[in-house]
């Protein structure tokens, strides 16, 4: 093996790219980003190489540090490497391939991992946000207790045919799913041993997690079998979202930045994320980092949209450069996250990209907390109930979810919660949803607030009725909503979690999902398909702009736990008069609609779009704690 020296020209390498291993057959590219004067090492299997640098005076980037260069001739494929900056090893920050439990870097030819028709994948994207509808899965949770999973747990479980079926026949087109890079809490050494953990703890974050792949001790295998994953989906019509979490690390120490340039990627003594670090996206490298990840995820994993935890940590000026960067590739992909954080950031509000400011970053959507909480009761009490538990007041944070949180004439932003003025310039700026991951599923939220007296437990005995109701009639205000809906893997089989709000480290009994429900309740999951379906059919229900919103959306009068909306002269909708009365009331209530004769496709628990019969106004009666659609 000939070692091989060579300084960093910026002008003839793009600095700001994070290519940190670029292997050909003939030579293999190591490069690092480290303070000045740093002493920087590749070791290549044991061979140190001493990595060198070349300022210049021009380079914004030199007054931050320098990049570490160094070109090993002959083909290393297979080879391991490890950075050592300053007597520090690490796998640096953008490892491709890394060993079990991402210890070292491994120099791969990308190229061998692909499926075969890999470079002909493509991601099914809607051409609108509007027509998004995203599924939100944890690997384990899904397929772990599927008793004809052949890969539980795995990756490689989203390619079989049970669970196609499934995400086909539920009539989602999107799944999101939960970290899915290398992350620290998991031994991949014990694959025999049942561990648990969401992922929300990076260590490697542009390498597939080994605990999900069937041999994590092979740096190929994961890789491969993530590409699978995406492959089977796509060709079902089936795009996928990255959960990313570049807003903290696992831990600082131990942690690939720290190693590579001490304190230089985060917020020192912030905890913005609430995870014992905040990592700073206004600095140079670390937003070169994040656009450079996402891209890779793109081009590499052929994603199709992300999902950035804790969003509100990051700096406007970094969201809108990914979104710039994204736009490059496919402007179709999607990008939505938590505008919030979870603490105070080390920035001023102002300055992070918080729901507030979304409107400053076009085109990247945010979780609507307003249409969560008023439906089910805030997310600081989970005893204390809402619009779901027939408790009024909430009426108008609801309208003002139904409308996307934009403005709109009929909504009085001084009585929606949280928000005190629109913060969508378009409705497809706003999530849509009732329950995620990281709260009670629904089924235990109605129990431990609205239903207080509902203890049987899930699986057992049929479930009372009016948690039912209110299940289907929570998923009606989300996906009649004018937002983008989201909604938690499970809630269509009535899931629980036995009532654990926090269950990141729990058991799979608490977490994984129980399919013998399907069959159980057939009614909830025919009522959430059939949901689906009504609105993936009718355009009304997605109108993709704040204006025609304003336009064709106009509120009924509300009542005490009761809201009604009317769709009228939608745009490309047959249907052109369409009215949909949410009541959370335990008794049935008489609202009073424009005359006519009106079609009835959704009462009672049972959706059917070709009819289930007809009323007529100029009132009609919606049974309790149910939703009623009709149309003319």
């Amino acid at each position: 093996m000939i070692l091989t020296m060579m300084a960093c020209d910026p002008k003839k390498d793009d600095p700001y790219r994070f290519d940190e291993m670029t292997y050909s057959p003939t030579e293999t590219v190591f490069k690092v980003f480290a303070p000045d004067n740093a002493q920087c090492l590749v070791v290549v299997d044991g061979d140190s190489i001493k990595m060198e640098h070349k300022p210049t005076v021009d380079d914004t980037l030199m007054t931050e540090g320098c990049i570490y260069k160094a070109v090993v001739q002959g083909d290393l494929k297979g080879k391991t490497y490890e950075f050592v900056v300053n007597g520090v090893a690490s796998p640096g920050v953008f490892a491709k391939a890394v060993t079990v439990n991402g210890q070292k870097g491994v120099v791969v030819d990308l190229r061998d991992t692909d499926p075969e028709g890999w470079a002909n994948d493509r991601g099914p994207h809607p051409e609108r946000y509007a027509d998004w509808c995203v599924y939100e899965l944890h690997h384990r949770d899904f397929s772990i207790a599927r008793s004809d999973a052949q890969h539980p747990g795995k990756f490689l479980a989203l390619t079989e045919p049970w669970a196609i079926e499934h995400l086909k026949e539920l009539g989602i087109n999107a799944i999101h799913i939960l970290p899915s890079y290398d992350y620290g809490s998991v031994d991949e050494t014990k694959p025999d041993v049942p561990q648990y953990n969401w992922g929300y703890d990076p260590v490697n974050y542009n390498v597939p997690e080994g605990s999900y792949s069937t041999d994590a001790s092979d740096p190929l295998c994961r890789i491969r079998e993530f590409k699978q994953m995406v492959q089977a989906l796509h060709k079902a019509g089936i795009c996928v979202v990255l959960d990313v979490v570049y807003n903290h690390t696992y831990d600082i120490d131990h942690s690939n930045f720290q190693r590579t340039y001490p304190d230089y990627y985060y917020r020192v003594g912030s905890n913005g994320s609430g995870c014992g670090n905040e990592t700073a996206s206004e600095k140079l490298m670390m937003r070169r980092f994040m656009v450079e990840s996402v891209k890779y995820w793109i081009n590499e994993y052929h994603i199709d949209g992300f999902r950035f935890d804790l969003m509100g940590c990051h700096d406007i000026e970094t969201m809108n450069a990914i979104r710039q960067a994204v736009d490059e590739i496919d402007p179709t992909i999607f990008i939505y996250g938590e505008g919030w954080s979870a603490g105070q950031c080390a920035l001023p509000n102002e300055q992070l990209a918080m729901k507030a400011s979304i409107a400053q970053v076009p085109r990247v959507a945010a979780f609507s907390d307003e249409i969560r909480d008023a439906l089910r009761g805030p997310f600081s009490d989970d005893t204390k109930g809402a619009f779901l538990a027939g408790i009024p007041g909430e009426e108008e944070s609801l309208k003002a979810g139904i409308t996307g949180m934009v403005e709109h004439p009929q909504v009085d932003y001084t009585k929606v919660n949280y928000s005190d003025e629109p913060w969508a310039a378009e409705p497809t700026q706003m999530m849509s949803y009732v329950s995620c991951h990281d709260d009670m599923c629904l089924v235990d939220r109605l129990k431990a607030s609205a239903l207080t007296s509902a203890a049987t437990p899930l699986p057992g005995a049929e479930v009372r009725s009016d948690l039912v109701k209110l299940d289907l009639l929570a998923q009606t205000a989300v996906f009649t909503s004018q937002g983008v809906p989201f909604m938690l893997s499970g809630e269509e089989l009535l899931r629980t979690k036995q009532g654990v709000h926090n269950s990141f480290e729990s058991p799979d009994s608490i977490n994984q999902l129980d399919w013998t429900n399907k069959e159980r309740y057939p009614q909830v999951f025919d009522y959430y398909k059939k949901l689906i379906a009504l609105r993936s059919h009718h355009p009304a229900f997605r109108l993709g702009t704040a204006d025609l919103v304003r336009k064709h959306l106009s509120f009924l009068p509300v009542q005490d736990c009761l809201v009604a909306f009317r769709l009228k002269d939608a745009p490309g909708d047959e249907w052109q008069d369409i009215i949909v009365i949410l009541n959370a009331n335990a008794k049935a209530m008489q609202v009073s609609v424009p005359e006519g004769e009106y079609t009835v496709v959704c009462r009672d628990g049972q959706i059917d779009e070709q009819g289930l019969g007809t009323v007529s106004g100029p009132t009609v009666s919606v049974p309790a704690q149910s939703a009623m659609i009709v149309y003319k």
